[in-house]
């Protein structure tokens, strides 16, 4: 027991360490626990976030859901460049080549800066046509368009929370990442009742007060991130000056892989988009039910998302050191753990549903359909716990075009068209889109081992 709190405190203060050799768990704890705890504070914000927000409304928490759809779809392109960067950085780490490694990193940024700037002025300016064309009541986007315009404009500050944490995760600095994301949540938790609901000299901005504390929380996080990158004697990756040279070779590789990776995210993200708009023509109510159930396991599916992480990163410093076996080791035993940990959680949402999504609203038809939608979606934990990780490894290799075929067949052949099906010829309305989740989700893990096991993920070169 003392050696395991010897290395939990080793984990969460992150020093320089060789995950090319050693034990292969012992390299999956050190990694894998600072990427859980930061996703455990990224989830903690969401569950904090839409608690608040739900003491404003109905429409309020409707507003969020409609916003979170538009805004996955822009995290997908910060996704597929973040990947990219875990992939490069890390194969450069474990080639043992810091000067490659902090060239890739310089360019991620440049790519980053080209990319999110327009997109951030396009929906600056567009904020109400995205609430209408995403079925928004008019009462609902007059009321709630300043909070997408405030999120979806400033996304640059999404788009480097990813993409420089990527960097870190890469080299192998999980536990900077961790306190990245620790503090910028943790300031966003704080602001949060403050600016909704008009705490002591704070205005009452209702919804618009979750953007503004969600963009103060994450501009200070990516200051921080900033620091560490130039300044701290911490990080294994220290920028200079002289590392800001354009190099369009290497720019053009991470383009070729951010571009798929980016697509694996937004071929699931547009999948996410017809289920909201399904589950929007039946009312509000529904819609918040399901944002607010969708928030409860975003609450389990992010540190599980940690693992898969730890299982990318070591994929990718493996492969550069020559070790592809380690890797694939690596990979099973994350894998493992991962399907242990989301099937207790799908036991305890499954049994204790009504009582949580209560906490979150006393609207019965809300209670009602989140209580459907969190018991139906977890039943898919037990396999998406496999898959998650093994897709994750996929894309540590370099391999993004794999899981970007995963997902296209998954959600996009089966998931939006089982869904429309069971909610309107059949008649389950918002509950058969719950069922088709949970359908997809256990195909895609199914089609995701079976072909990690053929092994040719081991021979890409990035």
């Amino acid at each position: 027991m003392k050696n395991f709190f010897k290395l939990l405190i080793k984990a969460i203060r992150g020093e320089e360490e060789d995950f090319t050799s050693g034990p292969i768990r012992r390299s999956i704890f050190l990694l894998a626990v600072p990427m859980i705890l930061e996703m455990v504070m990224e989830s903690l914000f969401a569950l904090v976030d839409v608690f608040f927000v739900s003491r404003v409304g109905t429409e309020a928490v409707a507003t969020v859901g409609l916003t979170e759809v538009v805004l996955m779809t822009v995290e997908s392109i910060a996704l597929g460049i973040a990947m990219a960067a875990t992939a490069m950085v890390s194969r450069r780490i474990g080639e043992k080549n810091k000067k490659g490694a902090r060239k890739a990193a310089v360019q991620t940024i440049f790519l980053g800066l080209i990319i999110s700037i327009p997109i951030g002025i396009a929906f600056w300016f567009g904020a109400e046509k995205v609430l209408e064309l995403m079925g928004g009541s008019p009462h609902l986007i007059e009321e709630g368009a300043t909070y997408t315009r405030l999120i979806l404009g400033f996304n640059g500050l999404l788009f480097f929370l990813f993409i420089l944490n990527a960097i870190f995760r890469g080299a192998g600095d999980a536990s900077i990442a961790m306190r990245v994301l620790w503090l910028a949540n943790g300031i966003n938790i704080v602001l949060d009742p403050c600016l909704i609901l008009g705490l002591g000299p704070f205005p009452e901005l209702g919804v618009t007060g979750a953007a503004v504390a969600t963009c103060i929380g994450r501009g200070t996080g990516v200051l921080f991130q900033l620091y560490f990158l130039f300044f701290s004697k911490k990080s294994v990756i220290k920028l200079r000056r002289s590392d800001f040279v354009w190099v369009t070779a290497t720019i053009a590789r991470l383009f070729k892989v951010s571009i798929t990776g980016a697509w694996q995210y937004l071929i699931a993200v547009a999948s996410w988009v017809f289920l909201v708009r399904i589950i929007s023509s039946f009312g509000d109510q529904p819609l918040a039910g399901y944002t607010i159930a969708i928030r409860i396991l975003i609450f389990t599916i992010l540190p599980a998302w940690g693992m898969a992480n730890a299982a990318a990163t070591l994929v990718g410093q493996n492969l550069g050191a020559g070790k592809p076996e380690r890797a694939e080791k690596s990979v099973w035993l994350a894998g493992f753990y991962n399907m242990v940990f989301l099937s207790i959680v799908s036991v305890i949402f499954f049994a204790a549903a009504p009582w949580i999504i209560k906490l979150f609203s006393d609207d019965p038809l809300v209670i009602s359909e989140g209580v459907k939608g969190l018991r139906i979606m977890c039943l898919g934990y037990i396999a998406y716990g496999y898959g998650m990780v093994i897709s994750s490894s996929f894309n540590g290799a370099g391999d993004t075009k794999t899981p970007m075929y995963f997902n296209l067949i998954s959600f996009w052949l089966i998931q939006i068209p089982l869904a429309y099906f069971l909610a309107h010829p059949m008649g389950l309305e918002a509950q058969g889109t719950y069922w088709a989740i949970a359908a997809s989700e256990s195909i895609l893990a199914i089609i995701a081992i079976y072909v990690f096991r053929l092994g040719k993920w081991k021979t890409i070169s990035i």
